[in-house]
């Protein structure tokens, strides 16, 4: 697990997590009606190596793509392909980058064209769980804490969270202690210490939080056929709060430091 010590560390932390946010959102803006998956992370490896960084998802374990873009009921991991998104989908980007040694991990799901409004809900508490796990990363909380921040979004607002799948710490490799589930007790678990950096992110489905991996190995279905929607943020437990590192350079304070 990752302590930051230096202003050099938290720095090359910083400068991988805008990669990672700037690629993102380029291909949020790519995704439309017609495109293929396998576009959009063709972008995506370009703009990660003209960026200076490498993609932190390309070889993981024999992973064979720069992203994994995930539609409708598929939670995380499936491969970008020849399918085209079309109006309805609900399409999750799931990516990060090695910048300098320095890894960082983001998540968002994009509504394609005309999409149920009950999706767009999902997706809308989905973001929010985030936000209320992030809020509790902080000096002297425990990572429950974070965990069942998470739940209680999430099942006050009647969907179920994926409990097969964990956010995890992130810095020298992509996974690294402790574990961080979408679902737990609060004031249990590994303390919260100034430095610790984090990958929440919550996967939460409109039916059950039962999950099958399907025959690839890698594809993550919800067990019932029903949407599932996905939000990451890569985040330091710091003195003045949560920070957020996958952000674009540019990004306000009150978004970097949301709850400072």
């Amino acid at each position: 697990m990752i302590i930051l010590k230096s202003d050099d560390e938290i720095a090359l932390m910083r400068e991988s997590g805008h990669i990672t946010a700037t690629v993102l959102e380029e291909l949020r803006n790519a995704s439309g009606v017609g495109v293929t998956t396998r576009e959009l992370d063709r972008i995506a490896d370009s703009l990660i190596v003209k960026m200076g960084a490498r993609p932190a998802f390309k070889g993981y374990k024999g992973y064979p793509s720069a992203t994994t873009i995930s539609l409708n009921d598929e939670v995380v991991h499936s491969i970008p392909n020849k399918r085209k998104l079309k109006s309805g989908d609900v399409v999750s980007i799931d990516m990060g980058v090695f910048y300098r040694d320095y890894c960082s991990d983001a998540a968002i799901t994009v509504a394609i064209g005309d999409v149920e409004p009950e999706k767009l809900r999902l997706m809308q508490v989905t973001r929010e769980s985030l936000y209320k796990g992030i809020r509790k990363a902080v000096i002297g909380n425990r990572l429950g804490d974070v965990s069942s921040g998470i739940q209680e979004h999430v099942e006050s607002n009647g969907f179920s969270v994926v409990r097969d799948l964990v956010g995890h710490g992130i810095g020298r490799a992509m996974h690294e202690e402790p574990q961080v589930p979408n679902y737990g007790t609060p004031g249990i678990g590994p303390l919260l210490r100034k430095g610790m950096v984090l990958a929440l992110e919550p996967m939460v489905n409109l039916g059950t939080y039962k999950v099958a991996v399907k025959r690839d190995n890698w594809t993550v279905v919800t067990e019932d056929g029903k949407c599932s929607a996905h939000f990451e943020h890569t985040v330091a437990v710091t003195e003045k709060g949560p920070r957020i590192l996958t952000l674009p350079h540019g990004a306000a304070k009150n978004e970097e430091y949301p709850f400072s």
